[in-house]
């Protein structure tokens, strides 16, 4: 290190290298040591999970509280398991009845000051693992928080699909 000299600090500029464009398809396979190598195949597109496909006018709508549930799903008293098969239950009903908006009411989630592990809201937290990995998580097309008059942070939302015909 002794030897190296610093370099001008005015004279140095750096020039952006270009980009090079997609080469020319090659169609002989490449090969290496070990043998032929096989280009990754690319994953297929993911499929937009519950809560974001809904329009701008469905989530002022919903955040006004100007939409009125058509059916609600009370889960508070129930353990982890019943919750959940009572949730499965109240989906298949609604989505058979064709509504549009269900109001879930799981209760609050835990305080930031409580201390952990928190004794309450673990119904709140597992709620978006059993939606999105739900029989009927291809009907959900949202989920979104309630407004106040709904239950605001105890409740939310669950905008369902339009049924196809």
């Amino acid at each position: 290190m002794a030897t190296v000299r610093p370099l001008r600090a005015a004279a140095v500029t750096i020039v952006p290298r270009p980009v090079p464009g997609p080469a020319p398809a090659d169609r002989r396979p490449k090969v290496s040591a070990n043998g032929p190598i096989t280009p990754a195949k690319t994953p297929p597109p993911a499929r937009p999970g519950p809560g974001v496909t809904l329009d701008g006018g469905w989530d002022k709508r919903l955040s006004r509280g100007l939409v009125s549930p058509d059916a609600t799903i009370d889960l508070h008293g129930h353990t982890l398991h019943s919750a959940y098969d009572m949730l499965d239950g109240a989906l298949a009903r609604s989505i058979a009845h064709g509504d549009r908006v269900v109001l879930l009411v799981t209760g609050k989630p835990p305080r930031p000051e409580s201390e952990r592990p928190h004794a309450r809201g673990a119904i709140r937290a597992a709620i978006g693992d059993w939606l999105a990995g739900s029989r009927h998580a291809s009907a959900i097309a949202a989920v979104r928080n309630a407004h106040p008059r709904h239950g605001g942070q105890g409740a939310l939302y669950i905008v369902l699909r339009r049924p196809r015909t």
